[in-house]
């Protein structure tokens, strides 16, 4: 994707939003416009595989620290008589357990957030029972919104705390199901600026440097934090703060967080005794995190 483009420009162009976003990538990098939703076809194709297979196993990744729990929310009682939100956090949950199993997953943007957007975007549309061929679209608006985050902040826990992984994440994931449900494209700009502004200040604290924990559960929280962002988009809500604003306000907490809340395992989670414990295992059975 270009990084011409921005959260304002996408606000501002004709709805879709994808399309615009499509065309104008095509004009500024010269590449042919079917060889993005080829693309796109594929990745979904690689999410829709990557789900599958971390439903249908329990089996622990290597720390032993996940690996069992959306077979298990998949599998349990309802209790809330919500199907979407069960299904969203199943799917989000199975991409990051099959990540943590070294399977094969589409980092959207990271692999430590993959399960954001298959969790959002392909839970919504089973629910509704779309095909998909419809969510091709919707995911090079995804595409179109990371690189719009991108311009100011590079997407890593690394660089600028959690907040950038799955902050970015869940704005993409927000704008390409608000765009799914028939969002114009300023709705769409103003789902991804609220999931982002939503994410702002959150620390990346991996136990033991591995993206397992938090990380599992975080992606099945924020793909429904992405789909809470879409309904508010939806019924007209906006953020206040500009969509583009945003990004610049997350940018700039992230470069003012110290080094122990980002990616390091030098703080937060990963520095309570249990986080400790689990890495200090971790080091004597070799396993490199």
């Amino acid at each position: 994707m270009s990084s011409g483009i921005t959260l304002d420009s996408i606000m501002q162009a004709p709805s879709p939003a994808s399309a615009w976003v499509l065309a104008t990538d095509s004009a500024e990098s010269g590449l042919d416009s079917e060889v993005v939703l080829i693309a796109m076809r594929r990745r979904i194709a690689e999410m829709r595989d990557s789900i599958r297979r971390g439903l249908a196993s329990s089996a622990p990744s290597i720390t032993g620290m996940v690996g069992w729990n959306a077979q298990g929310l998949w599998d349990a009682p309802d209790v809330l008589n919500a199907p979407l939100l069960k299904r969203v956090q199943a799917y989000a949950m199975a991409v990051n357990e099959e990540n943590a199993r070294m399977g094969r997953i589409v980092a959207a943007p990271t692999a430590g957030s993959a399960g954001t957007i298959p969790g959002a975007l392909l839970g919504v549309a089973d629910h509704l029972g779309l095909d998909d061929e419809q969510l091709v679209m919707p995911m090079v608006l995804a595409a179109g919104v990371g690189k719009a985050i991108s311009r100011q902040m590079f997407i890593s826990g690394a660089a600028g705390g959690c907040q950038a992984e799955i902050g970015s994440s869940a704005a993409m994931a927000a704008a390409a199901v608000t765009e799914l449900l028939g969002g114009s494209s300023r709705a769409c700009a103003h789902a991804a600026a609220m999931a982002l502004m939503n994410t702002i200040g959150l620390v990346c604290d991996p136990v033991g440097g591995y993206v397992e924990v938090p990380c599992v559960s975080r992606n099945a929280f924020f793909a429904v934090h992405a789909v809470s962002s879409a309904q508010l988009a939806l019924s007209h809500l906006e953020s206040f703060i500009p969509p583009d604003e945003v990004i610049t306000a997350m940018a700039q907490v992230g470069r003012m967080m110290p080094l122990e809340l980002r990616e390091t395992a030098e703080g937060g989670l990963a520095q309570t005794p249990t986080g400790l414990a689990v890495t200090a295992r971790m080091e004597g059975a070799g396993v490199n995190g």
